[in-house]
C-alpha cells in the first residue's frame, strides 16, 4: 500500500513539472532586427525601443532600446530574445520635413505595432502610428492580431478615398523605395504634414487616432476639412525635389515612389470641404483689414481724410501669396485708386501701379510671419475694386471678390 501512495506522489510531480514544462514559453530569438524612421527621414540620434507585448497587446516589461545610426533613419538591434512575437516600436526625435525642405525644430513621437514571427525589419512611419489605437481596439474586441491590422489599414486609406487590398503592413512601408504601397505612405504622410509645425502635427495625429480608434471611421468634419485643406495647397513637384535633395545630401540614392497620383486622387474623390489655410483677420489693431472677406464697404480718403485700412495677411511657413487689386468699375478717377504708407509696408513686395490696366500685385515676402500695409483709397462715388487671391503659386487665382469704395 506504501509502495502505491509513493508511485501516486510520484506520478503526479511527474505531471507537474511536465504541466509546467509544456506552459513555459517558446524563446524567439531574433538575430537583428532592423529598419527605418521615416516622416521624412528621422536625424541620426533618435531613440528608438522595441517593447514586448503579450497577446492582448499589453506590455510585458521587457524593453530593447537603442539609436538611429544615421540621417536614413536606420536603426537595429542585435540578439532580441522575445517569449512573444508582438512587439511595439517607438520613435521620438527630430526629422526632414518632407513639405518644406527643412529639418523639424521639435521632435516627433511615431509609434508601430508588428508580429515578428516572420519580419526582422520593421519600419516606423505615419501610418503604423495612425493605426496604433484602432489595431489595439480591434484586437480587444476579439480580432487576430494579423486582421485587425489589415482592417485598420483599409480604414485608414479610406479616409484619404483610397484603396488597395494587397497594400503591405504598415511596419513594412519605405517612403524611399519605388512602388505603389510605398507611394501611398508617402502621400499621406505629405498630406498630414501639411504646413503644420511639429506640435500641429503632433495634436492632428492624436485627434486623427483617437477618432478613428473604436468605429475606424473619420466622423470630425473638422478633422477632414484641414486634411483636404493642407492637401489642396501641397506642391507635389517641390515635395520630390526636398527629398531627392536630402537623400543626396546624406550620401544615398532616392528612389521615390509615384505619390503625386494619391494626392490628387485625394483631392479629387474626397467629400470633405477645403477651406483657405492663409489668415486673414477682420481687423489688426482695431482697424479692419481689406482681405478678410467680411469686409466689403470702405470709405474713401477724400472722405474722410486721414482714413487708412490694413492690407493682412499671416501665411503658414512654407507656403506663398499673391495680391492683385485692380479697378474694376463705377467711380470718379481715372487713375490712382489706393495709396499706401510706404513706412507701414511689412513684409509685402509690391509692383508698379499698371496705370494702363489700373492694377498692382502685392506678394508676401516671407511665409511664416505676419504682413501688413497701411492702404487708402482715394476714389469716391461707388467704386468698385476686384481683389484676386493667388494662394501657394496658384496661376488662376483661387478666388476673387469685389470691395466698393464711397
Amino acid at each position: 500500500m506504501k509502495s502505491i501512495y509513493l508511485i501516486y506522489c510520484f506520478s503526479v510531480v511527474c505531471l507537474l513539472l511536465t504541466s509546467c514544462r509544456d506552459e513555459s514559453p517558446e524563446i524567439l530569438t531574433k538575430e537583428k532586427i532592423t529598419g527605418f524612421i521615416q516622416k521624412g527621414p528621422f536625424l541620426n540620434g533618435t531613440s528608438v525601443s522595441i517593447s514586448e507585448l503579450k497577446t492582448d497587446l499589453s506590455q510585458t516589461g521587457k524593453v530593447f532600446s537603442t539609436q538611429i545610426k544615421d540621417n536614413q533613419g536606420t536603426f537595429e538591434l542585435s540578439n532580441i530574445q522575445l517569449s512573444s512575437p508582438y512587439v511595439e516600436l517607438k520613435s521620438d526625435g527630430f526629422y526632414f520635413n518632407e513639405v518644406t525642405g527643412l529639418v523639424s525644430t521639435s521632435r516627433l513621437i511615431l509609434h508601430a505595432l508588428a508580429d515578428v514571427t516572420d519580419n526582422s525589419t520593421l519600419n516606423v512611419n505615419i501610418i503604423s502610428t495612425l493605426e496604433k489605437a484602432r489595431v489595439e481596439n480591434l484586437v480587444a474586441g476579439g480580432l487576430s492580431f494579423a486582421d485587425a491590422k489589415k482592417k485598420a489599414m483599409e480604414e485608414i486609406l479610406a479616409i484619404f478615398s483610397l484603396s488597395k487590398n494587397d497594400i503591405q503592413s504598415s511596419e513594412l512601408l519605405n517612403i524611399n523605395k519605388d512602388g505603389d504601397d510605398n507611394a501611398i505612405l508617402l502621400a499621406i504622410s505629405a498630406i498630414l504634414q501639411g504646413y503644420r509645425s511639429e506640435a500641429e502635427l503632433t495634436e492632428l495625429l492624436a485627434n486623427l487616432s483617437g477618432d478613428i480608434s473604436t468605429d475606424g471611421k473619420l466622423d470630425s468634419e473638422v478633422l477632414g476639412t484641414t486634411l483636404i485643406s493642407h492637401a489642396r495647397f501641397l506642391n507635389p513637384i517641390k515635395i520630390r525635389e526636398n527629398l531627392e535633395k536630402r537623400y543626396q545630401e546624406i550620401g544615398t540614392t532616392a528612389q521615390i515612389p509615384d505619390f503625386e497620383k494619391y494626392i490628387t486622387q485625394f483631392k479629387e474623390k474626397t467629400s470633405f470641404i477645403p477651406v483657405s489655410l492663409i489668415n486673414y483677420p477682420e481687423s489688426v489693431d482695431g482697424v479692419l483689414n481689406i482681405l478678410n472677406e467680411n469686409n466689403t464697404s470702405f470709405i474713401s480718403y477724400r472722405t474722410d481724410f486721414g482714413r487708412y485700412y490694413n492690407f493682412s495677411a499671416v501665411t503658414p511657413k512654407g507656403m506663398s501669396l499673391k495680391i492683385k487689386m485692380e479697378y474694376f468699375e463705377g467711380g470718379d478717377q481715372t487713375d490712382g485708386y489706393w495709396g499706401y504708407r510706404m513706412e507701414s509696408d511689412t513684409n509685402w513686395k509690391n509692383t508698379l501701379f499698371d496705370s494702363e490696366l489700373h492694377s498692382q500685385y502685392f506678394e508676401v515676402l516671407e511665409a511664416g510671419k505676419p504682413s501688413n500695409l497701411k492702404i487708402s483709397f482715394l476714389s469716391t462715388n461707388d467704386t468698385k475694386i476686384r481683389i484676386s487671391y493667388f494662394e501657394n503659386n496658384d496661376l488662376v487665382a483661387s478666388r476673387t471678390r469685389i470691395i466698393t469704395v464711397n
